[in-house]
């Protein structure tokens, strides 16, 4: 009886042994042909059944990664990223026949479940279609309104600066890390235009905002976002860091949520005094209208994007910008030497000096390419069939704007991996920018606050070359070491500014 049993077993262990690997064989199989790369497409490198290309990349220099496997694919190329398709473009004559040429056919952002479940559908970076255009359309005219018409931002951000040479000041020229005074100073110009008022430096609830933007973009940008964009079902129920992401972004939206409920108790419909009354006016006008996309909610994620956005790529471009000049003391002399020459020290900065600065101006955007802040811009769809280097990519595709292989590419700069302000001087020592100038991305689509960040930008660095000298504290070098996110940050240093 025993030995009945004992051969009975052996043919159910065999039997569950061989229905296992018959459904692996069949997983992988369904796998590999729903998934096979098609004729069209562009190529890439081999894909590992389920999760794809995922594994492919690292994570903490994503950009390089994808930059590297253009050498060997070309300058488009295809992955798969879990179940779904992506191509990466490379290099400026590419980037350019996607986001200008081909642009109308890639105005959309792709789903991604991390992302969606954050803004469901809400803001004007990650919509798509009317939503979309109407709150750009709206952010825009606004931004017009407040930065360059009838009140101008100049003398907001002009203002500001003063209260950040006090804090740079206060260290009296001995070692400091300037990341809390940089970012409290971009985050108070953006809160000038948005929340129409300025928080004082280190206070908590601003503090823990900008912290809490940091920690939201590294996360977006790692490994753990990648699977739970591939697998959301599954992610959704695990522990990792992904989990996190939620209760970041929430606590971003409850800042927001607090601005705009005291902005209600004294809001003046005549009386337009920044973003947030532009908005709630334009709810007001809207209402029950058909296809309206202007609501509190809305408002409240268009907020956080501008915000958001814009302290991390400009108050990071401004980190940069210290450790380049104390890298080069050299380039910093000669910078100074200009503004002296033109400005003086007895008034501030305008924007109608840059003109006559051409070698400041230089320096600035020789600093915004070396820096490379949004290393892969942020992702496209396609809505229609589109050509790109020779491929047909059809609607439905997820593109990756690789903007270092632009601002890094051999055939548009003269030395891409060093820092030359001549990359942006003509013979005559003139201001020129070469079209491979594109740190903002390109198209439709491109950075809506781009003028505001040049201007922030040109003024800041131009008032911090008047007033200071940079330099890295006795026996230490400039690390030009990064922290990957969505935006491409300087690592923690420390660094002395001396009075001039």
């Amino acid at each position: 009886m025993d030995s009945i049993f004992s051969v009975f077993g052996y043919f159910v262990n065999w039997d569950v042994r061989s229905l296992l690997l018959f459904t692996l064989v069949f997983i992988l199989t369904a796998d590999y042909l729903k998934n096979r790369r098609p004729n069209t497409y562009p190529p890439g490198p081999s894909a590992i059944p389920i999760v794809g290309n995922i594994f492919n990349v690292a994570y903490n220099k994503t950009h390089e990664s994808m930059t590297q496997l253009a050498g060997r694919y070309g300058d488009v190329y295809s992955m798969r990223m879990g179940q779904t398709w992506v191509v990466v473009v490379n290099g400026f004559r590419v980037m350019r026949e996607a986001l200008v040429d081909q642009g109308d056919g890639l105005l959309d952002r792709p789903y991604l479940p991390l992302v969606q479940d954050t803004v469901v559908g809400l803001g004007v970076v990650f919509t798509c279609g009317k939503a979309w255009r109407q709150q750009r359309r709206f952010a825009v005219s606004t931004f017009k309104y407040f930065g360059f018409g009838k009140k101008s931002l100049e003398p907001v951000i002009l203002d500001e600066f003063t209260y950040c040479a006090k804090g740079f000041k206060s260290f009296k020229g001995k070692p400091f890390n300037p990341q809390l005074i940089t970012m409290n100073a971009i985050s108070n110009i953006i809160s000038s235009l948005v929340f129409g008022h300025r928080f004082e430096y280190g206070e908590e609830k601003l503090v823990k905002l900008m912290q809490l933007i940091g920690d939201g973009f590294e996360i977006e940008a790692s490994i753990w976002a990648q699977l739970y964009n591939a697998f959301p079902l599954l992610m959704r129920r695990l522990p990792g860091p992904h989990q996190t992401v939620q209760h970041i972004w929430n606590n971003a939206k409850d800042f927001m949520r607090a601005e705009i409920k005291e902005h209600k108790q004294n809001w003046d419909p005549s009386d337009q005094r920044d973003y947030i009354d532009c908005y709630l006016n334009e709810i007001y006008k809207n209402k029950g209208q058909a296809n309206n996309t202007f609501d509190e909610e809305n408002l409240i994620m268009c907020v956080l994007d501008l915000f958001g956005a814009g302290s991390e790529t400009t108050g990071g471009t401004m980190r940069w910008a210290f450790l380049y000049m104390a890298k080069y003391p050299e380039i910093q002399e000669k910078v100074q030497a200009e503004i002296d020459r033109v400005i003086g020290q007895s008034r501030q900065p305008s924007m109608e000096d840059r003109a006559n600065l051409p070698y400041t101006d230089a320096v600035i955007h020789e600093i915004m390419r070396m820096s490379n802040i949004l290393p892969l811009s942020l992702p496209r769809f396609t809505t229609r069939d589109i050509q790109l280097g020779g491929y047909t990519i059809p609607k439905g595709v997820t593109i990756i704007p690789n903007l270092t292989s632009v601002l890094f590419d051999k055939t548009e700069w003269e030395t891409p991996d060093t820092f030359n302000p001549g990359h942006f001087l003509n013979k005559g020592g003139k201001f020129v920018k070469p079209a491979a100038f594109i740190p903002f991305s390109a198209g439709k689509r491109m950075c809506l606050g781009d003028n505001m960040a040049k201007m922030v930008l040109f003024l800041f660095f131009t008032s911090f070359m008047q007033h200071f000298t940079f330099s890295m504290p006795a026996g230490v070098k400039p690390e030009m070491d990064y922290r990957f996110g969505v935006t491409l940050a300087p690592c923690q240093y420390e660094i002395c500014a001396t009075s001039r």
